[in-house]
């Protein structure tokens, strides 16, 4: 029965690493070596349970949203630099400008706090209902709120492009434009 169970973790993980990988490069602010852990550590949590799992993706995903929340909460400072990076994007044709907008985009990301970046992502990219957020987080729905209006203000301002309806068109396309933004 353990050989089973470890085959089916091994099938899961080859299935859906790539989308897991990308929601941890959310999380993490565009860091593929800090995205690269989160999802390694939630990983190896997940494994020591997998038989009684009955929603592995989904409680996945709760594991590393929970485990993203731990590291701004204990705010671990490092001597890396943090740089986002674009990843490659798989057989969708881009035009320059859209491809511009999601590289600002990204960047912006990257300058949001991690509690606001963790916020949007939760919100915008997964969207969570902000009771959803509220309670991954173990903060209140105002907070949720507050974080998200002050963190889509702030995206905003580092890209003026998602500020007026026209911009809003062209993020429309974007897989994870925020909510508010796609209008």
């Amino acid at each position: 029965m353990e050989a089973s169970r470890h085959d089916e973790f091994g099938e899961f993980v080859a299935m859906r690493s790539t989308a897991l990988l990308q929601l941890a490069m959310l999380l993490t602010g565009g860091d593929r070596h800090a995205a690269e852990d989160l999802l390694q550590i939630a990983l190896m949590k997940v494994y020591g349970r997998w038989g009684r799992i009955e929603q592995p993706e989904a409680y996945i995903r709760q594991v590393m949203y929970r485990q993203q929340v731990n590291r701004w909460r204990l705010r671990r400072h490092r001597a890396e630099t943090t740089v986002s990076v674009l990843p490659e994007s798989g057989g969708t044709a881009d035009t320059a400008e859209d491809s511009a907008l999601r590289i600002a985009l990204w960047a912006a990301l990257g300058r949001l706090t991690k509690r606001q970046r963790t916020v949007v992502v939760l919100r915008y990219f997964e969207d969570l209902s902000e009771t959803e957020v509220a309670a991954l987080l173990g903060c209140a729905v105002g907070t949720v709120r507050s974080t998200a209006h002050r963190s889509l203000a702030r995206l905003r301002k580092l890209v003026p492009e998602l500020g007026p309806e026209e911009s809003r068109e062209q993020a429309r396309s974007l897989s994870y434009a925020p909510k508010e933004v796609q209008g």
